[in-house]
């Protein structure tokens, strides 16, 4: 970015680059005020032109803002952001690499950029704390503010591509689900992909990681500044200004507002995230999903006929049910959130099927009720003459709207637990939808049995009454001290707090089958997997909890294999399982469905990024080769994180390069922290996402691309060995290095991180967590991104590839292998976002050369190799989002 300023810097002594980058600084200061000179100041970040449009806006508001708060520190942000755009000119974490630094690390070198850097850092040095905490308040606003921009840019370019398809083409080339569905029609026939799409399900389970350092009034801030922002283009006149004096307005709260939250939340608390998330987004945005689908593949028909698009999005969460480590997570705490859950999805589908009904005003003259409709109706007036009398009252002759009403009536009861007029399942709900369906097209209402009454159908289908299934999760260690306290003290006896929170779960999770259905807690899931008897103590555990087999509840037990030894072993544990009649006999009620849950993060963090990756790839197969071999229809769950090295990276790459048999059209992963609020917080984007993901999932099974992973997996898989074992040395090189956890967390705001209120659970798990081997995978990745090094993502790679010292080979798998270019491709992002003048300050900290010249050895190689591989010069490597950040971070 802003190369021609620094080509035109270049080879000029210090006094001479030092005056030239302080004349850009005030000439890019005193170029504030109106939207056109907030845009010129912004011309330096090589960003799309309408993207710097939005940017301008935003920063000529905080300006406003800031001059309004203190004029003193709106001048600081003006010189400080000026500098900084200087300061990030290019690419200044290659040319920093070899840089001279004095004794904290900052540049001494007469580099124009690195004068900038200079400049910057005495600045904030030289000022009092309580201004420091103002001006990293108004960056961090102005960094939501940047984020915003791009998402907005992001959606209009989303919504210009379906501006311009054609419906004359046979797929919506914006739609990417409907280029699977058609991929698969021509490779396998109507039948065959119609049969593909009926099995398909997305299934994203959304946990509490706290990896989102936003407070919930923070992003509430951001979504209405969002909408502001979104409207503006249709506006004009006094509206255009009312526009922009409540974007100040809310802009001046953001500023004035604690981005850290004051306590950390309850998991009750954390609850309401999801809540939140359903209420803007999904309730609404699934079903036009669904619709979307049916209006391309279906054309005129769609709407009049039953719809070819199933409900495949399902989803699930561990908030108030994952107790691993958490001792915030009670069988109390379960019990409330499942209660919470139930209460806000009923009353949701109560509306809906009130507005519903009230708009089916058809005269039963012209529009003759079924019989089953009629039927349903005379139950409703048996069950209650209350709800039927009220309802005939305000819908004489109109019958298919007085059933609806009254059906709206029993799900406000079923709230209340009034027995004699509830439902008693969303199967029964989804019934009553049905017979309202079948009458309405019976009679010739084909658009309304198809439009919204489809609609909430769907919205049933995907959510039931649960909203998101709960999945339980806790450490197999828990589990065996709590039996072996049971064996020897009696299920009544004087038993350990522990011992009784485990009984107690069980027993919360038969009390919320019991009274919000078997969908909304069945999956129980097994921290640090090791064995087969791990699954057993589970079983067993669930049982002793109840005094009478009827009350125990049915489990789907799923183990975790995460660390290395456990991916490497996982089959053998598998194999075991099937050995326990407790198993055999779930596997005979579930059709010999099974789940398996792979552990990214963990993984990534005991044995490095590469061979994490390599080691989750060859499970799969060996486990997708495994359910072929035994008859199992398997599910693998992928336990991934925002982060590269937490697994994280664009979701349907990952899909499309998986192995042969392990997606079988359904695909699930955890979604968490920041990665929530970011494809799930905006409309259009949440759309995009989960079309995405689903036709990834889809076109997985596509005959070309199961040829395609199983043939370059065979043909690379030598060459992925020799990485594996080059990378896995150097990373633990590194960790083994003497004194290395206290260096760590001396160079890096670990310490600080396990402090922040930013989630329920501890940065260690309960157990005794004495070593970097207790550290939660979470704050190792956050204090290595906040120090902006990402070592985790990358580290050992480099030096892999010198070992390998085959370009040619490298590039070919690239270009092939789609494991490898994904693999890749996430690295390359990972690198971009690092910065190592700031990370020379943080390793500094820790007064060890040799453990800094590891990090940079390895870090410049990384670079050198991923470049090379990639094809890219620097700062083409670099996303647009990438270099509009760095100036704020």
């Amino acid at each position: 970015m802003g190369g021609n300023v620094a080509e035109n810097l270049s080879n000029q002594s210090v006094p001479e680059a030092a005056a030239r980058v302080a004349a850009v600084v005030n000439r890019l200061v005193n170029r504030i005020g109106s939207n056109a000179e907030s845009r010129e100041r912004l011309a330096e970040i090589e960003i799309p032109e309408e993207l710097r449009d939005n940017l301008a806006l935003f920063l000529r508001l905080e300006r406003r803002v800031l001059s309004e708060y203190d004029p003193e520190i709106a001048d600081l942000f003006d010189k400080i952001l000026s500098a900084e755009i200087v300061a990030n000119a290019g690419n200044p974490g290659t040319r920093a690499a070899d840089e001279a630094v004095d004794e904290q690390g900052v540049p001494t070198a007469d580099e124009p950029t690195a004068v900038a850097f200079r400049e910057v850092v005495d600045l904030i040095d030289s000022l009092p704390l309580d201004k420091q905490q103002v001006i990293v308040r108004a960056f961090t606003s102005f960094f939501h503010l940047a984020n915003l921009s791009e998402e907005n840019y992001r959606v209009a370019q989303l919504r210009e591509r379906e501006a311009g398809a054609s419906t004359d083409t046979e797929v919506d080339p914006a739609n990417e689900l409907t280029v699977a569905y058609h991929q698969l029609v021509n490779e396998l026939g109507v039948e065959g992909a119609n049969e593909l799409l009926g099995k398909l399900e997305f299934h994203p389970v959304f946990t509490a990681h706290p990896t989102e350092a936003r407070r919930k009034a923070v992003e509430g801030k951001i979504r209405r500044i969002s909408n502001l922002l979104e409207e503006r283009p249709r506006l004009g006149g006094s509206d255009l200004v009312e526009n922009e004096r409540h974007m100040l307005q809310e802009i001046d709260a953001l500023v004035r507002t604690s981005p850290i939250a004051l306590k950390k939340p309850t998991p009750v608390e954390e609850a309401d995230t999801i809540i939140d998330i359903f209420d803007n987004t999904l309730f609404d945005v699934i079903p036009v999903i669904y619709r979307r689908f049916d209006d391309w593949v279906l054309g005129d028909k769609a709407g009049t006929v039953p719809p070819l698009c199933p409900a495949f999005f399902h989803p699930g969460s561990w908030i108030g049910s994952d107790r691993d480590g958490n001792p915030n997570v009670t069988a109390k705490v379960s019990r409330e959130v499942a209660a919470k859950y139930f209460t806000h999805m009923v009353l949701k589908l109560e509306d809906k099927c009130r507005r519903i009904g009230r708009n089916l005003t058809l005269e039963a003259t012209y529009s003759k009720p079924s019989a089953e409709l009629i039927n349903l109706w005379n139950h409703q007036v048996e069950m209650s003459p209350r709800y039927t009398a009220r309802a005939e009252l305000i819908s004489e002759h109109e019958p298919h709207r007085a059933v609806m009403l009254v059906m709206a009536d029993r799900l406000n009861a079923t709230v209340r637990r009034i027995t004699d007029t509830m439902y008693h399942s969303a199967d029964e709900f989804l019934e009553d939808l049905r017979v309202v369906q079948r009458s309405l097209a019976a009679c010739g209402a084909v658009r309304a049995a198809y439009g919204p009454v489809q609609t909430i159908i769907w919205q049933v289908e995907s959510f039931g009454f649960h909203m998101v299934e709960m999945e339980f999760r806790q450490h197999s260690v828990v589990h065996a001290r709590a039996l072996k306290d049971i064996h020897e003290n009696g299920i009544h006896g004087d038993l350990q707090p522990m011992t009784r929170e485990v009984i107690d779960t069980f027993r919360a999770i038969g009390s919320i089958q019991k009274r919000y259905g078997k969908k909304m807690a069945h999956r129980y899931i097994i921290s640090f997997t090791k064995s087969a008897q791990h699954v057993a103590d589970v079983f067993e555990l669930a049982h002793l909890s109840f005094a009478h087999e009827e009350d125990v509840p049915e489990l789907d037990v799923i183990p975790l294999f995460e660390q290395l030894e456990d991916l490497e072993g996982c089959v053998d544990v598998l194999d075991q399982m099937l050995t326990l009649p407790v198993v055999q006999k779930r596997l005979a009620q579930t059709n010999r469905r099974m789940e398996v849950m792979l552990g990214y993060s963990d993984s990534s963090k005991d044995a490095g990024p590469t061979t994490a990756m390599l080691a989750l790839h060859s499970a799969q197969e060996r486990i997708a080769k495994w359910a072929e071999k035994n008859d199992i229809d398997l599910v693998l769950m992928h336990g991934r994180g925002g982060a590269v090295g937490r697994g994280g990276g664009p979701a349907n790459k990952a899909v499309l390069a998986q192995p042969k048999g392990s997606v079988n059209c359904f695909f699930k992963l955890t979604e968490q922290g920041e990665v929530i609020f970011a494809r799930y917080g905006n409309r259009t984007l949440a759309q995009r996402h989960v079309e995405s993901v689903a036709a990834a999932t889809l076109l997985q099974s596509a005959p070309s691309v199961e040829k395609t992973n199983t043939e370059t997996t065979q043909k690379f898989w030598d060459m992925a060995e020799k990485l594996n074992t080059a990378s896995h040395e150097r990373y633990l090189d590194l960790l083994n290095t003497e004194d290395f956890t206290p260096w760590f967390s001396t160079v890096t705001p670990l310490t600080e991180v396990g402090l922040l209120p930013i989630g329920s659970r501890p940065a260690k798990r309960g157990l005794g967590a004495k070593s970097l081997d207790d550290l939660r995978t979470i704050p190792w990745i956050f204090s290595w991104s906040q120090a902006r090094i990402n070592l985790a993502a990358w580290y050992g790679l480099g030096t892999a590839c010198e070992q390998l010292g085959d370009l040619d080979q490298l590039k070919a798998a690239y270009q092939e292998w789609p494991f490898f270019r994904t693999f890749i491709d996430n690295i390359e992002m990972s690198i971009a976002k690092t910065d190592q003048r700031i990370a020379k300050m943080y390793l500094h900290l820790g007064d060890r050369q040799d453990l800094s010249e590891k990090v940079f050895t390895e870090m410049q190689l990384t670079r050198k190799w991923v470049l090379a591989i990639v094809g890219d010069e620097w700062p083409a490597a670099a996303p647009s989002r990438a270099r509009l950040r760095r100036p704020c971070t």
